[in-house]
């Protein structure tokens, strides 16, 4: 069976290869749930479903099995529930873990600064995508009081603006 970051198997070895997928992100998902156990987003629902949502939303576009697991993870260092450390020791291939660092906003930083490490971590943008259309769901944003609703699809036609994203991304 392949390793992590071992190119990918060909012919009769692609079966090996799927279940490493299916290892990686089904590991991904349950460190994440886990993590964001019991948290909330800003409408009281379980924070795991917005990370369903991305990961979702990364597969629907295409992403393979690293960036899937990227977006059960994207927001763990950010959020405090997993540490950097954490990030570095942790059994996942290299994409996976230099796309949740170019994801993970540090404190004080420029919106254009964070834009463009996205931008320059391959796979980052598709992640990145998949977590603003999630977030800027009208259906989602209903679900929060006028004000905060209006600040955070400013706050994400900003970043897609950033990111070269239309509405339609």
């Amino acid at each position: 069976m392949p390793h992590y970051g071992e190119p990918a198997p060909t012919g009769s070895e692609a079966g090996a290869e799927s279940e490493v997928e299916v290892r990686i992100e089904a590991e991904a998902e349950a460190v994440a749930r886990a993590a964001h156990a019991g948290q909330r987003d800003k409408a009281g629902r379980p924070y795991a479903g917005h990370l369903a949502a991305v990961a979702e939303g990364v597969r629907a576009r295409g992403g393979d099995a690293e960036l899937v697991a990227a977006a059960w993870l994207h927001d763990a260092i950010e959020d405090g529930v997993l540490s950097e450390e954490w990030l570095e020791e942790a059994p996942l291939p290299q994409r996976t873990k230099d796309v949740v660092r170019a994801l993970t906003k540090r404190p004080g930083e420029e919106l254009e600064a964070y834009a463009h490490r996205i931008l320059a971590t391959p796979g980052a943008r598709l992640v990145k995508t998949a977590d603003i259309a999630h977030n800027a769901d009208p259906r989602r944003l209903a679900a929060l009081d006028e004000p905060t609703a209006r600040r955070l699809a400013l706050k994400y036609a900003t970043m897609r603006a950033h990111l070269g994203l239309t509405p339609a991304d």
